[in-house]
């Protein structure tokens, strides 16, 4: 078996897990193969070798970036609270630069993304990166497409992903494509991995996480909206439980979260559909009565309008299962989408 070359690049700061996750996926489908076999020979360079600090303290032993020469099958970079001084360094990003040209494909983990932009690699891609960091990146980088939802993404040579563990869904999905789907899954069983996500799985209620704000009344009305999904949630009826006009709520609200309540409210029927559709056997009709849509009709152009994919669709691809082969129990997933 042809061996891939993967080169890792770390720099002082880089987050641990964004260097060790994919390393230790590509390291065990090494010590899965038969003795003396290996698919991947894992380098880790650094402009600080050879001895260079994560952000936790762990102390990463590589080689000079010199010592990365030649043909590169995957280069790989992480992010970390490091990332914004290893911006500052031309002659690094240079470095990415010119290593990404003799790479057959270039990966980066959460805030390895902006390393990435910094070099110009993903001007006209869609990319993604940590949900923290989207509009961020977006304001940053003008010629980039951010998506801050999916898990990971790919656009020709290039895969970015959010941050911190799902650099283990992007190895993962790595290994599929190199070695197919039996070997990525046999990996991720002897890792404990649950499941192997697809890189459209979403940040999605991460991103509405960062849209609560502090101030009350209105969050007080957020929390409520989150238990009550299940009702219609006219405006009046937010407004009134904040002790405003409809047309002042609405104004403060909009202020505040940057949305309007409707837009918050079809946001959030979206998000908990996904989260039933991914982890439930309840039907596409149950899921939207759950989620407060009234009619069927009107549950499909939301959530068509929201995921691109049809509910079926979205439940073909992503929902979890387990290693029999089952659904999560139902009971589990209302809690989660609690």
């Amino acid at each position: 078996m042809r061996q891939r070359r993967v080169v890792i690049v770390v720099y002082p700061g880089a987050q641990t897990l964004d260097v060790s996750g994919p390393l230790e996926v590509f390291d065990t489908v090494n010590r899965l193969m038969a003795e003396g076999a290996s698919a991947y020979g894992l380098q880790c360079v650094s402009p600080d070798a050879p001895s260079v600090a994560t952000s936790a303290g762990l102390v990463v032993q590589a080689d000079p970036l010199e010592a990365a020469e030649g043909e590169i099958d995957t280069l790989l970079v992480p992010g970390g609270p490091g990332v914004k001084e290893a911006l500052t360094d031309t002659s690094f990003v240079t470095w990415i630069k010119r290593a990404a040209a003799r790479s057959r494909r270039v990966a980066s983990v959460c805030g390895g993304a902006f390393l990435l932009a910094e070099a110009g690699l993903l001007d006209g891609r869609r990319a993604t990166t940590h949900w923290a960091f989207g509009e961020q990146m977006a304001r940053r980088y003008p010629e980039v497409t951010v998506d801050p939802e999916p898990i990971y993404i790919r656009d020709g040579p290039y895969i970015t992903s959010a941050g911190v563990s799902t650099g283990i869904d992007m190895a993962l999905a790595l290994v599929d494509d190199d070695l197919g789907a039996a070997r990525a899954l046999e990996v991720a069983k002897y890792l404990v991995l649950y499941f192997k996500r697809p890189g459209a799985q979403t940040q999605f209620s991460m991103v509405l996480d960062t849209q609560l704000t502090d101030r009350e009344p209105i969050r007080g009305v957020q929390d409520w909206i989150q238990e009550n999904l299940h009702r219609t949630l006219p405006v009046s009826e937010l407004a009134q439980r904040a002790s405003m006009s409809p047309r002042h709520f609405a104004r403060v609200f909009g202020q505040t979260v940057g949305m309007t309540p409707g837009q918050y409210v079809r946001r959030l029927r979206i998000a908990r559909a996904r989260q039933l559709l991914e982890a439930t056997d309840l039907s596409v009709r149950q899921i939207a009565s759950r989620c407060g849509f009234t009619a069927i009709e009107t549950f499909l152009r939301a959530f068509a309008a929201v995921v691109g994919l049809t509910p079926a669709q979205y439940r073909h691809h992503f929902q979890l299962r387990t290693h029999s082969g089952l659904t999560v129990e139902s009971a589990w997933a209302e809690r989660r989408s609690a």
